[in-house]
């Protein structure tokens, strides 16, 4: 294993012991976007924590026989630190299934998120696949929608989002970390969730709550050391 491969595997260990809340936290902080709305569990999976594999999709205009979308993404992962993020569809139409989830899980990929619907989620929890996105549909994508790119800067929820991107996504929703900022959100975050345990236990032990969640509180992070 390489020095930064060893590095990034340290990053995504350490963004795994965050939440989303904490770390939408750290983005409001330092002015970032990256939190959407919108985006939750489909199923009652687990967390997911990765680096974002991104495909863009769009209605299909012809009904030329074509490889279904998003099948050559999955066929081309090689590493175990992928989430699937997925926009571009059509509202109602599913683009995500069991089969396809069950070719990611071969691949090792962690999850999916999609700007949009899945089908077949029973399928997906059956085998422990975690899927994201707005809502579960019967209707299939084939001849409606296709895979028109991969690996492209593509807009989930109205945040940008770029291949190798940084993904935590949990109960409370989804949240993208630019790969250039990652560093920068996952320090302020680990220091945010200490405040914030302080804080919990201020009021455990009785100490006003008006007093312990007064905005001073949250302020004195940003001068606080690591």
């Amino acid at each position: 294993m390489t020095l930064k491969s060893t590095t990034e595997r340290t990053v995504l260990q350490r963004l795994a012991a965050l939440d989303s809340n904490t770390v939408s936290d750290a983005l409001d902080f330092l002015g970032l976007p990256g939190a959407t709305v919108g985006l939750r569990p489909l199923w009652n999976c687990p967390p997911i924590v990765g680096r974002a594999s991104t495909v863009l999709l769009a209605a299909k205009t012809d009904t030329v026989p074509s490889a279904h979308l998003i099948t050559p993404v999955v066929e081309h992962i090689n590493t175990d630190d992928r989430v699937l993020v997925i926009a571009g569809g059509i509202e109602g139409i599913s683009c995500w299934g069991d089969i396809l989830a069950n070719a990611a899980l071969a691949k090792q990929v962690r999850g999916t998120i999609i700007d949009g619907c899945s089908r077949d989620i029973d399928g997906s929890a059956a085998i422990g696949y975690p899927v994201y996105g707005r809502g579960v549909t019967m209707i299939s994508a084939r001849n409606r929608v296709m895979q028109i790119a991969a690996a492209v800067t593509i807009e989930v929820a109205g945040v940008n989002v770029s291949e190798d991107d940084y993904v935590i996504a949990d109960n409370c929703g989804t949240v993208f970390v630019p790969q250039a900022h990652i560093a920068q959100v996952v320090d302020l975050g680990e220091r945010i969730a200490r405040r914030q345990q302080v804080m919990l236990d201020a009021v455990r032990s009785g100490r006003s709550v008006a007093e312990v969640m007064h905005d001073s509180q949250f302020e004195a992070i940003r001068t606080e050391h690591a």
